[in-house]
């Protein structure tokens, strides 16, 4: 027997019932059709699946669906739709893109969604929290080094949007 949830995705809403062992995760992927948020190792080790629940970042391998009713839950396709992006990329996407932040792009939305989360909380974050806010989610590809210039980027340009 399934369970009724209610969510908000990507400023959305979408009423379902699930089964009550699902991932969140696989809700997002196989019943929104959501695909920008990937399965890693299932175990909450690499972040690939990072999404935002409420505005703080998540890992969606962790949290059964039903456990999201009545959430607000941005993944990586709604970037785009949050305020501060201004109806075009958001700054984190950008910063991606300038800094050359990603290779494979596997864990790419994982990681824009956790550093989304720390700039919400600390808007000037120094070199040394921004590692330690991405050191849940790997990357296999760039060394982080080009992934932390991005997220400054970002950090640089969501402060000067707001002056």
């Amino acid at each position: 027997m399934g369970v009724e949830i209610q969510v908000h995705v990507n400023g959305k809403s979408f009423q379902n019932e699930v089964d009550p062992r699902l991932l969140l995760v696989h809700y997002l992927r196989e019943v929104l059709g959501l695909t920008g948020t990937h399965i890693g190792c299932e175990t909450s080790l690499c972040g690939a699946c990072t999404v935002l629940i409420d505005g703080h970042p998540v890992k969606s391998c962790t949290m059964l669906a039903v456990q999201a009713d009545g959430a607000e839950i941005t993944t990586v396709e709604g970037l785009s739709s949050l305020p501060e992006a201004g109806g075009g990329l958001h700054p984190i996407q950008e910063g991606f893109w300038e800094k050359h932040g990603l290779q494979c792009g596997f864990c790419t939305p994982g990681m824009m969604l956790a550093a989304v989360g720390l700039l919400r909380e600390n808007p000037s974050p120094t070199h040394a929290q921004i590692r330690r806010a991405l050191d849940g989610n790997l990357c296999r590809c760039t060394g982080y080094q080009h992934i932390v210039e991005a997220v400054e980027y970002a950090a640089r340009k969501l402060r000067a949007h707001k002056r």
